[in-house]
């Protein structure tokens, strides 16, 4: 799976976890259906599910640590629960679990990309205050020495 994509390589993990997950589908059904009624378990699932995630973004080789990680895990887990109702009521060939995951996936991509400049700009900022240190200092040594 190296030479495949990020992308790629997450699409193959989920897809093995939902094939892993086919004969649970009925308990499956079950805890989408109770975690709408009830936030207390709702809240607990997710919990599970993020650190679940973590885990299938370090099986694709994507970063899952610190902050950024975080969000990766806590955005894979909304993305996998919203395909897993799919699933549950997908009795066809799985087209329509396939495609949703292609989808959601394409779009956690693009707020993956999102992410990633957000997390440029206190870099950029701190680039940019440096230079300006730098600047006021070359200012002040150039007016010592002219004064020199």
């Amino acid at each position: 799976m190296e030479e495949e994509s990020p992308r790629e390589r997450l699409f193959d993990v989920l897809m093995r976890r939902i094939e892993l997950l086919s004969p649970h589908k009925e308990a499956i059904r079950s805890l989408l259906r109770s975690a709408r009624r009830d936030p207390p378990l709702a809240l607990a699932l997710n919990a599970m599910a993020v650190r679940s995630q973590q885990w299938m973004l370090t099986a694709a080789g994507i970063s899952a640590s610190g902050p950024k990680g975080m969000v990766r895990a806590q955005g894979l887990a909304l993305l996998f629960a919203n395909v897993l109702r799919t699933w549950v009521d997908d009795d066809d060939d799985g087209s329509r679990t396939l495609a949703a995951l292609d989808r959601d996936l394409a779009r956690g991509q693009r707020f993956s990309g999102l992410l990633d400049d957000l997390c440029r700009i206190p870099e950029a900022a701190c680039n940019l205050r440096q230079r300006m240190r730098s600047t006021r200092r070359d200012r002040r040594d150039r007016e010592d020495r002219a004064a020199v």
